[in-house]
Protein backbone atom coordinates (compact mmCIF):
# COMPACT_ATOMS: atom_id res chain seq x y z
CA UNK A 1 0.00 0.00 0.00
CA UNK A 2 1.28 3.64 -1.01
CA UNK A 3 0.93 6.37 1.53
CA UNK A 4 2.24 9.68 1.15
CA UNK A 5 3.10 12.09 4.14
CA UNK A 6 1.64 15.63 5.41
CA UNK A 7 4.44 17.24 3.53
CA UNK A 8 3.92 15.33 0.44
CA UNK A 9 0.15 16.25 0.88
CA UNK A 10 1.36 19.69 1.37
CA UNK A 11 3.02 20.12 -1.72
CA UNK A 12 0.17 18.53 -3.92
CA UNK A 13 -2.46 21.19 -2.76
CA UNK A 14 -0.19 23.49 -3.42
CA UNK A 15 0.53 22.81 -6.48
CA UNK A 16 -3.48 22.46 -7.02
CA UNK A 17 -3.91 25.74 -5.94
CA UNK A 18 -1.36 26.98 -8.09
CA UNK A 19 -2.48 25.30 -11.42
CA UNK A 20 -6.03 26.68 -10.20
CA UNK A 21 -4.64 30.47 -10.04
CA UNK A 22 -3.15 30.04 -13.57
CA UNK A 23 -6.32 28.72 -15.03
CA UNK A 24 -8.22 31.93 -13.43
CA UNK A 25 -5.18 34.21 -14.29
CA UNK A 26 -5.57 32.74 -17.96
CA UNK A 27 -9.52 33.43 -18.03
CA UNK A 28 -10.17 29.17 -17.92
CA UNK A 29 -12.49 29.79 -15.12
CA UNK A 30 -14.51 26.56 -16.07
CA UNK A 31 -11.58 24.64 -15.77
CA UNK A 32 -10.75 26.97 -12.68
CA UNK A 33 -13.97 26.10 -11.11
CA UNK A 34 -13.19 22.55 -11.84
CA UNK A 35 -9.94 22.28 -10.08
CA UNK A 36 -11.38 24.23 -7.06
CA UNK A 37 -14.23 22.33 -6.47
CA UNK A 38 -12.17 18.62 -6.48
CA UNK A 39 -9.39 20.53 -4.13
CA UNK A 40 -12.51 21.27 -1.88
CA UNK A 41 -14.21 18.17 -2.13
CA UNK A 42 -10.54 16.73 -0.67
CA UNK A 43 -9.80 19.40 1.40
CA UNK A 44 -13.42 21.23 2.46
CA UNK A 45 -12.09 23.56 5.22
CA UNK A 46 -9.01 24.75 3.42
CA UNK A 47 -9.04 28.80 3.41
CA UNK A 48 -7.00 29.31 0.56
CA UNK A 49 -9.07 26.70 -1.61
CA UNK A 50 -12.38 28.98 -0.49
CA UNK A 51 -10.07 32.17 -0.61
CA UNK A 52 -9.49 31.64 -4.85
CA UNK A 53 -13.27 29.86 -4.98
CA UNK A 54 -14.57 33.39 -3.37
CA UNK A 55 -11.94 35.51 -6.56
CA UNK A 56 -13.56 32.93 -9.31
CA UNK A 57 -17.08 33.75 -7.95
CA UNK A 58 -16.54 37.13 -8.63
CA UNK A 59 -14.67 36.84 -12.19
CA UNK A 60 -18.08 35.09 -12.91
CA UNK A 61 -20.22 38.08 -11.97
CA UNK A 62 -21.76 35.91 -8.93
CA UNK A 63 -20.72 38.67 -6.30
CA UNK A 64 -22.85 37.24 -3.11
CA UNK A 65 -21.28 34.06 -3.64
CA UNK A 66 -17.33 35.62 -3.52
CA UNK A 67 -18.21 37.42 -0.24
CA UNK A 68 -19.76 34.43 1.20
CA UNK A 69 -16.89 32.21 0.27
CA UNK A 70 -13.94 34.71 1.17
CA UNK A 71 -15.47 35.78 4.41
CA UNK A 72 -15.89 31.50 5.16
CA UNK A 73 -12.11 31.54 4.40
CA UNK A 74 -11.38 34.45 6.61
CA UNK A 75 -13.55 33.15 9.98
CA UNK A 76 -11.27 29.63 9.47
CA UNK A 77 -7.69 31.85 9.09
CA UNK A 78 -8.54 35.38 10.20
CA UNK A 79 -4.67 36.37 9.75
CA UNK A 80 -4.78 36.47 5.74
CA UNK A 81 -3.82 40.09 4.92
CA UNK A 82 -4.54 39.68 1.22
CA UNK A 83 -7.84 37.76 1.64
CA UNK A 84 -8.94 40.80 3.58
CA UNK A 85 -7.96 43.52 1.15
CA UNK A 86 -10.19 41.52 -1.28
CA UNK A 87 -12.93 41.41 0.69
CA UNK A 88 -12.86 45.06 1.11
CA UNK A 89 -12.68 45.95 -2.89
CA UNK A 90 -15.73 43.35 -3.45
CA UNK A 91 -17.68 44.62 -0.38
CA UNK A 92 -16.98 48.38 -1.99
CA UNK A 93 -18.32 46.89 -5.37
CA UNK A 94 -21.29 46.13 -3.27
CA UNK A 95 -21.98 49.26 -2.26
CA UNK A 96 -21.14 48.53 1.70
CA UNK A 97 -18.49 50.93 2.00
CA UNK A 98 -18.38 50.81 6.20
CA UNK A 99 -17.88 47.15 6.03
CA UNK A 100 -15.49 47.37 3.33
CA UNK A 101 -13.45 49.75 5.68
CA UNK A 102 -13.17 47.42 8.78
CA UNK A 103 -11.93 44.71 5.57
CA UNK A 104 -9.18 46.79 5.19
CA UNK A 105 -8.22 47.76 8.42
CA UNK A 106 -8.14 44.16 9.37
CA UNK A 107 -5.79 43.46 6.18
CA UNK A 108 -3.37 46.16 7.63
CA UNK A 109 -3.64 44.52 10.89
CA UNK A 110 -2.61 41.31 9.85
CA UNK A 111 0.19 42.32 7.00
CA UNK A 112 3.54 41.63 7.34
CA UNK A 113 6.57 43.79 5.68
CA UNK A 114 4.92 46.29 2.89
CA UNK A 115 1.63 44.04 2.27
CA UNK A 116 -0.27 46.67 4.25
CA UNK A 117 0.40 49.37 1.36
CA UNK A 118 -2.31 48.13 -0.82
CA UNK A 119 -5.13 48.21 2.13
CA UNK A 120 -3.81 51.87 3.44
CA UNK A 121 -4.00 52.94 -0.14
CA UNK A 122 -7.80 51.66 -0.28
CA UNK A 123 -8.36 53.07 3.16
CA UNK A 124 -7.05 56.53 1.20
CA UNK A 125 -9.38 56.33 -1.51
CA UNK A 126 -12.52 55.67 1.08
CA UNK A 127 -11.40 58.82 2.96
CA UNK A 128 -11.02 60.60 0.12
CA UNK A 129 -14.62 59.53 -1.10
CA UNK A 130 -16.08 61.13 2.75
CA UNK A 131 -14.02 64.21 2.03
CA UNK A 132 -12.15 63.99 4.90
CA UNK A 133 -8.53 64.86 3.33
CA UNK A 134 -6.09 64.96 6.06
CA UNK A 135 -7.05 61.38 7.47
CA UNK A 136 -6.27 60.50 3.52
CA UNK A 137 -3.48 62.21 3.65
CA UNK A 138 -2.06 60.72 7.02
CA UNK A 139 -2.90 57.00 5.83
CA UNK A 140 -1.47 57.99 2.27
CA UNK A 141 1.96 58.91 3.51
CA UNK A 142 2.24 55.44 5.98
CA UNK A 143 1.19 53.50 2.58
CA UNK A 144 4.59 55.49 0.95
CA UNK A 145 6.41 54.80 4.36
CA UNK A 146 6.28 50.88 3.54
CA UNK A 147 6.54 50.92 -0.06
CA UNK A 148 8.00 54.59 -1.97
CA UNK A 149 7.09 53.49 -5.20
CA UNK A 150 4.02 52.94 -4.51
CA UNK A 151 1.88 54.87 -7.43
CA UNK A 152 -1.31 55.06 -6.77
CA UNK A 153 -0.49 56.42 -3.01
CA UNK A 154 1.29 59.16 -4.29
CA UNK A 155 -1.89 59.80 -6.38
CA UNK A 156 -3.96 59.71 -3.49
CA UNK A 157 -1.67 61.68 -1.40
CA UNK A 158 -1.64 64.32 -4.02
CA UNK A 159 -5.30 64.84 -3.97
CA UNK A 160 -5.57 64.92 -0.32
CA UNK A 161 -3.17 67.77 -0.37
CA UNK A 162 -5.23 69.82 -3.23
CA UNK A 163 -7.96 69.71 -1.57
CA UNK A 164 -6.23 71.02 1.32
CA UNK A 165 -5.25 74.44 -0.81
CA UNK A 166 -1.50 73.00 -0.98
CA UNK A 167 -1.05 73.17 -4.39
CA UNK A 168 2.74 73.22 -4.66
CA UNK A 169 2.67 70.17 -2.35
CA UNK A 170 -0.16 68.25 -4.61
CA UNK A 171 1.93 68.72 -7.96
CA UNK A 172 5.26 67.30 -6.34
CA UNK A 173 3.00 64.42 -4.93
CA UNK A 174 1.25 63.91 -8.54
CA UNK A 175 4.79 64.11 -10.61
CA UNK A 176 5.96 61.19 -8.91
CA UNK A 177 2.98 59.34 -9.45
CA UNK A 178 3.29 60.45 -13.12
CA UNK A 179 7.28 59.18 -12.82
CA UNK A 180 6.19 55.82 -11.23
CA UNK A 181 3.51 55.26 -13.75
CA UNK A 182 3.55 57.50 -16.48
CA UNK A 183 0.12 56.08 -18.30
CA UNK A 184 -1.84 56.71 -15.37
CA UNK A 185 -4.32 59.45 -17.43
CA UNK A 186 -5.93 61.06 -14.20
CA UNK A 187 -2.58 61.45 -12.78
CA UNK A 188 -0.98 63.12 -15.45
CA UNK A 189 -4.06 64.77 -15.57
CA UNK A 190 -3.76 66.07 -12.68
CA UNK A 191 -0.52 67.11 -12.18
CA UNK A 192 -0.61 69.30 -15.61
CA UNK A 193 -3.78 71.24 -14.41
CA UNK A 194 -1.99 71.59 -11.17
CA UNK A 195 0.32 73.73 -13.06
CA UNK A 196 -2.43 75.65 -14.87
CA UNK A 197 -3.40 76.57 -11.47
CA UNK A 198 -0.15 77.54 -10.41
CA UNK A 199 0.30 79.97 -14.01
CA UNK A 200 3.30 77.71 -15.09
CA UNK A 201 1.43 77.70 -18.66
CA UNK A 202 4.27 76.57 -21.20
CA UNK A 203 4.93 73.49 -19.06
CA UNK A 204 2.10 72.48 -18.89
CA UNK A 205 1.27 72.42 -23.13
CA UNK A 206 4.83 71.16 -23.23
CA UNK A 207 3.19 68.31 -21.11
CA UNK A 208 0.35 68.07 -23.19
CA UNK A 209 1.97 68.04 -26.17
CA UNK A 210 4.53 65.12 -24.88
CA UNK A 211 1.60 63.33 -23.34
CA UNK A 212 -0.53 63.91 -27.37
CA UNK A 213 2.41 62.79 -29.51
CA UNK A 214 2.94 59.34 -27.11
CA UNK A 215 -1.04 59.22 -27.78
CA UNK A 216 -2.10 60.61 -31.24
CA UNK A 217 -5.78 61.41 -31.62
CA UNK A 218 -6.65 60.80 -28.06
CA UNK A 219 -10.07 62.94 -27.48
CA UNK A 220 -8.97 63.73 -23.61
CA UNK A 221 -5.63 64.95 -24.31
CA UNK A 222 -6.94 66.95 -27.15
CA UNK A 223 -9.35 68.44 -25.73
CA UNK A 224 -7.18 69.48 -22.73
CA UNK A 225 -4.86 70.83 -24.66
CA UNK A 226 -7.09 73.48 -26.48
CA UNK A 227 -8.40 75.29 -23.19
CA UNK A 228 -4.66 75.11 -22.33
CA UNK A 229 -3.42 77.09 -25.76
CA UNK A 230 -6.12 79.35 -25.45
CA UNK A 231 -8.58 77.64 -28.55
CA UNK A 232 -12.14 77.15 -27.89
CA UNK A 233 -13.75 74.48 -30.01
CA UNK A 234 -17.76 74.66 -30.42
CA UNK A 235 -18.61 71.83 -28.11
CA UNK A 236 -16.17 69.24 -26.28
CA UNK A 237 -16.29 65.91 -28.78
CA UNK A 238 -18.01 62.69 -28.26
CA UNK A 239 -14.68 61.12 -27.58
CA UNK A 240 -14.09 63.26 -24.76
CA UNK A 241 -17.31 62.69 -22.87
CA UNK A 242 -17.71 59.09 -23.62
CA UNK A 243 -13.92 58.45 -22.44
CA UNK A 244 -14.04 60.71 -19.17
CA UNK A 245 -17.00 59.62 -18.38
CA UNK A 246 -16.98 55.58 -18.54
CA UNK A 247 -14.56 56.18 -16.93
CA UNK A 248 -16.20 58.34 -14.06
CA UNK A 249 -19.03 56.27 -13.67
CA UNK A 250 -18.34 54.01 -10.98
CA UNK A 251 -17.03 56.63 -8.63
CA UNK A 252 -19.20 59.79 -10.03
CA UNK A 253 -21.82 59.76 -7.08
CA UNK A 254 -19.85 59.98 -4.48
CA UNK A 255 -16.91 62.43 -5.76
CA UNK A 256 -20.53 64.23 -6.38
CA UNK A 257 -21.44 64.14 -2.95
CA UNK A 258 -17.95 65.37 -1.43
CA UNK A 259 -18.67 68.39 -3.79
CA UNK A 260 -21.85 69.45 -2.42
CA UNK A 261 -23.76 68.80 -5.64
CA UNK A 262 -26.95 70.67 -5.79
CA UNK A 263 -27.78 71.14 -9.60
CA UNK A 264 -30.33 68.04 -9.20
CA UNK A 265 -32.18 70.07 -6.78
CA UNK A 266 -32.21 73.55 -8.39
CA UNK A 267 -33.18 72.04 -11.66
CA UNK A 268 -36.50 70.80 -9.45
CA UNK A 269 -36.93 73.52 -8.02
CA UNK A 270 -37.31 75.45 -11.69
CA UNK A 271 -39.37 72.85 -13.08
CA UNK A 272 -41.49 73.54 -10.09
CA UNK A 273 -41.73 77.19 -10.68
CA UNK A 274 -42.58 76.06 -14.15
CA UNK A 275 -45.08 73.47 -13.95
CA UNK A 276 -46.44 73.77 -10.12
CA UNK A 277 -47.25 70.87 -7.99
CA UNK A 278 -46.14 67.33 -9.33
CA UNK A 279 -49.21 66.06 -10.95
CA UNK A 280 -47.71 63.42 -12.89
CA UNK A 281 -48.72 64.43 -16.28
CA UNK A 282 -45.89 65.77 -18.34
CA UNK A 283 -43.61 64.04 -21.01
CA UNK A 284 -39.82 64.83 -19.24
CA UNK A 285 -36.43 64.28 -20.78
CA UNK A 286 -33.31 64.04 -18.75
CA UNK A 287 -30.62 65.18 -21.91
CA UNK A 288 -27.79 63.93 -20.28
CA UNK A 289 -28.59 62.05 -17.63
CA UNK A 290 -25.43 61.09 -16.01
CA UNK A 291 -25.69 57.91 -13.10
CA UNK A 292 -29.53 59.38 -13.00
CA UNK A 293 -29.23 61.78 -9.47
CA UNK A 294 -32.64 63.98 -11.80
CA UNK A 295 -34.94 61.01 -11.89
CA UNK A 296 -36.12 60.49 -8.35
CA UNK A 297 -36.67 64.40 -8.15
CA UNK A 298 -37.98 64.66 -12.30
CA UNK A 299 -40.31 61.40 -11.39
CA UNK A 300 -43.33 62.99 -9.29
CA UNK A 301 -43.75 65.48 -12.52
CA UNK A 302 -43.33 62.90 -15.46
CA UNK A 303 -46.19 60.78 -16.77
CA UNK A 304 -43.22 59.59 -19.28
CA UNK A 305 -39.18 60.16 -18.21
CA UNK A 306 -36.78 59.33 -20.60
CA UNK A 307 -32.80 59.92 -20.08
CA UNK A 308 -30.02 60.24 -23.01
CA UNK A 309 -26.16 60.18 -22.10
CA UNK A 310 -23.39 59.21 -24.18
CA UNK A 311 -21.62 57.18 -21.97
CA UNK A 312 -22.94 53.27 -21.13
CA UNK A 313 -20.98 53.23 -17.85
CA UNK A 314 -23.02 56.53 -16.97
CA UNK A 315 -26.42 55.02 -17.89
CA UNK A 316 -25.89 51.60 -16.38
CA UNK A 317 -26.22 53.17 -12.93
CA UNK A 318 -29.13 55.30 -14.36
CA UNK A 319 -30.70 51.98 -15.10
CA UNK A 320 -29.80 50.50 -11.38
CA UNK A 321 -30.93 54.12 -9.69
CA UNK A 322 -34.28 53.50 -11.69
CA UNK A 323 -37.34 55.96 -12.31
CA UNK A 324 -36.97 55.93 -16.36
CA UNK A 325 -39.08 54.65 -18.48
CA UNK A 326 -36.27 54.63 -20.99
CA UNK A 327 -32.54 55.18 -21.50
CA UNK A 328 -30.64 56.19 -24.77
CA UNK A 329 -27.40 55.78 -25.68
CA UNK A 330 -27.22 58.85 -27.66
CA UNK A 331 -25.29 62.36 -27.84
CA UNK A 332 -28.05 64.72 -26.40
CA UNK A 333 -28.23 67.40 -29.12
CA UNK A 334 -28.95 64.68 -31.77
CA UNK A 335 -31.16 62.53 -29.72
CA UNK A 336 -33.36 65.66 -29.28
CA UNK A 337 -33.08 66.48 -32.93
CA UNK A 338 -34.87 62.63 -33.36
CA UNK A 339 -37.62 63.50 -30.84
CA UNK A 340 -39.65 66.36 -32.52
CA UNK A 341 -42.69 67.49 -30.29
CA UNK A 342 -42.28 64.30 -28.02
CA UNK A 343 -41.47 66.18 -24.57
CA UNK A 344 -43.53 68.89 -22.52
CA UNK A 345 -40.13 69.56 -20.39
CA UNK A 346 -36.31 69.04 -21.76
CA UNK A 347 -33.89 69.32 -18.41
CA UNK A 348 -30.04 69.20 -18.23
CA UNK A 349 -28.37 69.17 -15.34
CA UNK A 350 -24.73 69.78 -15.55
CA UNK A 351 -24.27 68.50 -18.61
CA UNK A 352 -24.36 71.76 -20.94
CA UNK A 353 -21.09 73.11 -19.70
CA UNK A 354 -19.41 70.24 -22.44
CA UNK A 355 -21.03 72.58 -24.56
CA UNK A 356 -19.82 76.43 -25.96
CA UNK A 357 -22.13 77.90 -28.28
CA UNK A 358 -25.72 76.97 -27.03
CA UNK A 359 -27.00 77.99 -30.25
CA UNK A 360 -27.95 74.02 -31.90
CA UNK A 361 -28.31 72.28 -28.78
CA UNK A 362 -31.29 74.71 -27.56
CA UNK A 363 -32.66 74.83 -31.05
CA UNK A 364 -32.86 70.92 -31.13
CA UNK A 365 -34.36 71.11 -27.02
CA UNK A 366 -37.09 73.21 -28.43
CA UNK A 367 -37.81 70.77 -31.83
CA UNK A 368 -38.34 68.39 -29.27
CA UNK A 369 -40.73 70.05 -27.15
CA UNK A 370 -44.66 70.41 -27.44
CA UNK A 371 -45.85 73.86 -27.84
CA UNK A 372 -45.84 76.06 -24.80
CA UNK A 373 -43.08 73.13 -23.67
CA UNK A 374 -40.08 74.31 -21.37
CA UNK A 375 -36.42 73.61 -20.82
CA UNK A 376 -34.62 73.93 -17.35
CA UNK A 377 -30.43 73.45 -17.65
CA UNK A 378 -27.71 74.72 -15.39
CA UNK A 379 -24.29 76.19 -17.01
CA UNK A 380 -21.18 77.11 -15.24
CA UNK A 381 -20.93 80.75 -14.68
CA UNK A 382 -18.07 83.38 -16.84
CA UNK A 383 -17.30 86.67 -15.27
CA UNK A 384 -18.20 89.79 -17.38
CA UNK A 385 -16.25 90.33 -20.54
CA UNK A 386 -16.51 90.31 -24.20
CA UNK A 387 -16.82 86.70 -25.01
CA UNK A 388 -19.87 84.50 -24.34
CA UNK A 389 -18.17 81.39 -23.43
CA UNK A 390 -14.90 80.10 -22.77
CA UNK A 391 -13.34 76.89 -22.33
CA UNK A 392 -11.52 75.92 -19.16
CA UNK A 393 -9.04 73.95 -18.37
CA UNK A 394 -10.99 71.55 -15.99
CA UNK A 395 -12.11 70.94 -20.03
CA UNK A 396 -15.72 72.16 -19.22
CA UNK A 397 -17.03 75.53 -20.59
CA UNK A 398 -18.46 78.64 -18.83
CA UNK A 399 -21.17 80.95 -19.96
CA UNK A 400 -21.98 84.43 -20.07
CA UNK A 401 -25.45 85.08 -19.19
CA UNK A 402 -25.98 87.10 -22.29
CA UNK A 403 -25.07 84.24 -24.02
CA UNK A 404 -27.89 82.01 -22.63
CA UNK A 405 -30.19 84.98 -22.92
CA UNK A 406 -29.47 85.24 -26.56
CA UNK A 407 -29.32 81.40 -27.76
CA UNK A 408 -32.99 80.89 -26.13
CA UNK A 409 -34.23 83.50 -27.51
CA UNK A 410 -32.90 82.30 -30.71
CA UNK A 411 -34.48 79.30 -30.39
CA UNK A 412 -38.08 80.44 -29.72
CA UNK A 413 -38.28 80.77 -26.14
CA UNK A 414 -39.93 82.87 -24.04
CA UNK A 415 -40.55 83.78 -20.32
CA UNK A 416 -36.52 83.53 -19.89
CA UNK A 417 -34.81 83.38 -15.98
CA UNK A 418 -31.54 83.26 -15.58
CA UNK A 419 -30.47 83.37 -11.78
CA UNK A 420 -26.96 82.97 -10.28
CA UNK A 421 -26.57 79.52 -8.55
CA UNK A 422 -23.41 77.54 -6.88
CA UNK A 423 -23.82 74.16 -7.76
CA UNK A 424 -21.22 73.04 -6.30
CA UNK A 425 -17.77 73.36 -4.34
CA UNK A 426 -14.39 72.59 -6.04
CA UNK A 427 -10.98 72.71 -4.17
CA UNK A 428 -12.71 74.51 -1.45
CA UNK A 429 -14.57 77.20 -3.66
CA UNK A 430 -18.29 77.81 -4.67
CA UNK A 431 -18.56 77.10 -8.81
CA UNK A 432 -20.78 80.10 -9.99
CA UNK A 433 -23.48 78.67 -12.15
CA UNK A 434 -26.36 80.30 -14.11
CA UNK A 435 -29.91 78.29 -13.40
CA UNK A 436 -32.08 79.16 -16.81
CA UNK A 437 -35.67 78.16 -17.71
CA UNK A 438 -37.68 78.87 -20.30
CA UNK A 439 -40.81 78.24 -22.13
CA UNK A 440 -41.49 78.40 -25.63
CA UNK A 441 -43.45 81.26 -27.25
CA UNK A 442 -47.36 80.25 -27.19
CA UNK A 443 -49.32 79.77 -30.17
Amino acid sequence: MTTTSAHEDTLVLGEALAQAVTLMKAKQLDAADELLARILESEPGDPDALHYQGLLRHAQGRADESIALIGRSLTLQPAQSGAWNNLGNLLIEAGRVDDAMRAYENSVSFATGDEAADALSNIATLERGKGQWQAAERVSRRAIELRPAFSEAWYNLSIALMEQGRIHESVIANSRAVVLQPRNMSARGRVIRALELLGEREQALGMYREWLAEAPGNPVVSHLLAACEGHTPARASDGYVETVFDSYAGSFDASLEKLHYRAPELVARAVRDMFGPPAARIAVVDAGCGTGLCAPLLRPWASHLAGCDLSVGMLQRADQRGGYDVLHKAELTHYLHTQPGRFDLVVSADTLCYFGDLHEVLAAAARALRPTGGVVFTVEAMPGGPDDFRLEGSGRYRHAAAHVEACLAAAGFDAVRIEPIVPRREAGQDVQGWLASARLFAP
